[in-house]
């Protein structure tokens, strides 16, 4: 049974930072291109980021670019957010998901596996 579980939400302040984990199990992820979505309330999901199955290639969207970074390790079969200088408007549920290839503009539909989410929230 694949499942995607991620860690590391909470609740900060606007300006400070977290960082989420999403660890595989029964899916080697060094086959697979990841990805970072998110969803807040009444609002359609989002991409927040992807990365390559090899670490080599990365895509964020505007609004997180200079702020948010993925990364994997292949080794520990998990990727990671890091998410700096957060805002409120960044508050969301973020879920992980995983798909065959890392396209130009990712949407849901690109990723066959998905995670549970984790909260992040972001007081002004």
């Amino acid at each position: 049974q694949v499942q995607l579980i991620e860690s590391g939400g909470g609740l900060v302040q606007a300006g400070g930072s977290l960082r989420l984990s999403c660890a595989a199990a029964g899916l080697t992820l060094s086959s697979y291109a990841m990805s970072w979505f998110r969803q807040a309330p009444g609002k359609e999901r989002e991409f927040v980021a992807a990365i390559n199955w090899s670490g080599t290639s990365t895509r964020y969207v505007d609004s997180v670019k200079g702020r948010f970074t993925i990364s994997r390790d292949n080794v520990k079969n998990t990727i990671y957010l890091q998410m700096n200088m957060l805002k409120p408007e960044d508050t969301a549920v973020y879920y992980c998901a995983a798909g065959k290839y890392l396209v130009l503009k990712p949407t849901p539909r690109d990723f066959d596996y998905w995670g549970q989410g984790t909260q992040v929230t972001v007081s002004s």
